[in-house]
C-alpha cells in the first residue's frame, strides 16, 4: 500500500531543519527533540513558504469573474443531394418505390455539425472566433454561459489569420477586456476557457512556452505557443492572462494523435482585433503587398552573398509589374528592414507588409552585391491567391556536363523562355554529386549564380569560374511555378 505524505508549511519547515541542520535536532523513539531552536531562521523560512503559497495563481476567481464572456458555438451545414431533388412522390403512388430506389434522396440538414468556442467583444452581441469554426456553415447557434441560445450571422472572416467575427441579437452582454500580448513573457501563467469535444465551459491552464512562433502556411500570425490543454472544440476560445484580460484566440495544436500533446498556438489579440475592426467596418480585410517571392537566409546563403550573419528575407523572384518591380527590387536582394523595422527572419516580412494599408509609401533597406541600399516602395493590395499550374516538360536539348557541381545542363529555346515568362536560364537535365546533395532535380531551371544571371552554358561556366574560391554557391532555381535559392557546397570531398 502506497502512503501519501501531506506537507504543510510547518511540517515542511521542520523536515527542512531536520535534514539540513542535524545539530539542532535528534530523534528519540519517533519523536523530534529540539536541542537548540533558531527561531529567527524558522520564522524567515515560514514567511518564505507563505509568500510562495500566495504567489500561486487563483484560477477559480478568474473563471468566476470572466466565465460569462465565453460562448459555445455549434454549426450546421446542409449537403445538397446529387442528381437532382426528390420529386416528393406520395407513398401511395405506384412510382414511389422506383423513385425512392433510383432517385437520390435529400440529405437531412445538420449532417455537418461542428463545435467551437468564441468570446464576446461588445455588449451588443459581437463575438470573435476562428474562421474555420464557421466556414461553410448554413446555421450557427451560440450558447451563452447561462444556457440562452441565439442564432448568429457571420459579419466576415479572414482565412489568412483564421479570424471570424459573428453577431447575435442581444444586449447587455458581459464582454472581455483586452490585454497587451507584447507585454506577455515566456513562462507567464495563462488560462483557456472553451468547449473541448463539446464539454462546454471547460477550463485549462498552463504557461506561455514561446512567442512569435511561425507555422507552415501561416505567414501573417506571430503565434503565442503555450502548454495549455487545447483540444477540438476549444478553437476560437479566449486565452486569458492572470489579470483576466484576453491576450489571444486559441487556434490550433500540434498533434500526432488528433488530441493535445503539449503544443498549443493562439493568435495574439492585437492581430485579431485589427482583423475584427476591418471586418466590422467593411466585411473584408485588405493588406499591403510587395509582389516578391522570399525565402529564409541560411548561414550558407549569407556567406554566398557576403552577409555577416543570417538575417533578413532573400528575394527569390520579383513579380513583373508589382510594387517591388516598380520600385527597382531585384532577385538576390536581401530585405533587412521594412519601414525602419528589422526583418530578422523571412517570416517577419509578410506580417510587416500585411500590416500596412495598400498605397502606403515605405522605405526598405536591402543588401545588394555586398552593400546596404535604401529603396522606397509604395505597397499594393494583396490579391486573391492564384492557383499554380505546372508547365509541361521540355524536350531534351544539347547537354553539357558541369563536373564540379555534378550537373548536366542544356540551353532553353526562345519559345521555352517565353512559356516560362523568363528572360534567362539553363535547364537541368541530370543531377549527381554536390548538386544532388543540395536538392537540385532534373527539370529545374537555373536562372542565376549568386547575383549573375545566366542565359547560356558558356555564361554559366564563366560565372562559375569567377566563384572558384567560394565554399558555397547560391543557385537561383525555377521549379514549376516557384523560384528559390539553393545552396551548393563545393568543398573538396563534399
Amino acid at each position: 500500500m502506497t502512503r501519501v505524505r501531506r506537507f504543510t508549511p510547518l511540517g515542511s519547515a521542520v523536515n527542512f531543519f531536520y535534514n539540513h541542520f542535524p545539530t539542532h535536532y535528534s530523534k528519540n523513539q519517533g519523536k523530534i527533540m529540539i536541542k537548540r531552536f533558531n527561531w529567527p531562521l524558522v520564522l524567515i523560512l515560514l514567511s518564505s513558504l507563505t509568500i510562495q503559497a500566495r504567489e500561486l495563481p487563483d484560477f477559480a476567481d478568474l473563471v468566476e469573474r470572466h466565465g460569462a464572456e465565453v460562448v459555445n458555438i455549434s454549426t450546421m451545414s446542409g449537403v445538397k443531394p446529387q442528381g437532382g431533388a426528390n420529386p416528393n412522390i406520395p407513398e401511395d403512388d405506384p412510382m414511389f418505390d422506383f423513385f425512392r430506389k433510383y432517385i437520390p434522396q435529400p440529405i437531412p440538414k445538420g449532417e455537418g455539425q461542428s463545435l467551437g468556442s468564441g468570446f464576446i467583444v461588445s455588449a451588443d452581441g459581437y463575438i470573435l472566433t476562428n474562421a474555420h469554426v464557421v466556414t461553410a456553415a448554413d446555421e450557427i447557434t451560440v450558447t451563452l454561459n447561462d444556457k440562452r441560445e441565439f442564432k448568429a450571422k457571420v459579419i466576415g472572416s479572414d482565412k489568412r489569420t483564421d479570424v471570424a467575427l459573428i453577431k447575435i441579437d442581444a444586449t447587455g452582454l458581459a464582454k472581455v477586456a483586452f490585454g497587451d500580448p507584447t507585454k506577455l513573457r515566456v513562462g507567464d501563467w495563462v488560462l483557456a476557457i472553451g468547449s473541448p469535444f463539446g464539454f462546454d465551459n471547460s477550463v485549462t491552464a498552463g504557461i506561455v512556452s514561446a512567442k512569435g512562433r511561425s507555422l507552415p502556411q501561416e505567414n501573417y500570425v506571430p503565434f503565442i505557443q503555450t502548454d495549455v490543454a487545447i483540444n477540438p472544440g476549444n478553437s476560437g476560445g479566449p486565452l486569458y492572462n492572470l489579470s483576466g484580460e484576453v491576450i489571444g484566440i486559441n487556434s490550433q495544436i500540434y498533434s500526432r494523435t488528433g488530441g493535445f500533446m503539449g503544443l498549443s498556438f493562439a493568435i495574439p489579440i492585437d492581430v485579431a482585433m485589427d482583423i475584427s475592426n476591418q471586418l466590422r467596418a467593411g466585411g473584408k480585410v485588405t493588406r499591403g503587398w510587395l509582389g516578391v517571392v522570399i525565402q529564409e537566409v541560411t548561414k550558407e546563403l549569407a556567406e554566398s552573398f557576403g552577409l555577416a550573419k543570417p538575417q533578413g528575407a532573400l528575394v527569390a523572384n520579383v513579380e513583373k509589374g508589382g510594387p517591388a518591380d516598380k520600385a527597382g527590387l531585384e532577385s538576390s536582394d536581401i530585405i533587412l528592414k521594412f519601414d525602419n523595422k528589422d526583418v530578422k527572419t523571412s517570416t517577419d516580412l509578410p506580417r510587416l507588409v500585411g500590416s500596412v494599408k495598400p498605397g502606403t509609401k515605405v522605405n526598405l533597406q536591402v543588401w545588394r552585391k555586398g552593400a546596404a541600399k535604401e529603396i522606397a516602395v509604395t505597397t499594393g493590395e494583396l490579391p486573391v491567391d492564384k492557383s499554380a499550374s505546372t508547365p509541361p516538360p521540355f524536350k531534351r536539348g544539347k547537354t553539357e556536363n558541369i563536373g564540379k557541381l555534378g550537373l548536366a545542363l542544356s540551353e532553353l529555346t526562345a519559345d521555352q523562355r517565353k512559356e516560362l515568362k523568363i528572360s534567362a536560364g539553363v535547364l537541368v537535365e541530370e543531377v549527381k554529386g554536390a548538386a544532388a546533395r543540395a536538392g537540385l532535380q532534373p527539370g529545374d531551371v537555373i536562372l542565376a549564380i549568386n547575383n549573375t544571371e545566366v542565359k547560356t552554358i558558356d555564361q554559366f561556366n564563366q560565372a562559375l569560374g569567377k566563384l572558384e574560391a567560394r565554399k558555397n554557391l547560391a543557385l537561383l532555381v525555377r521549379r514549376g511555378e516557384t523560384t528559390q535559392y539553393i545552396t551548393v557546397r563545393t568543398e573538396p570531398g563534399q
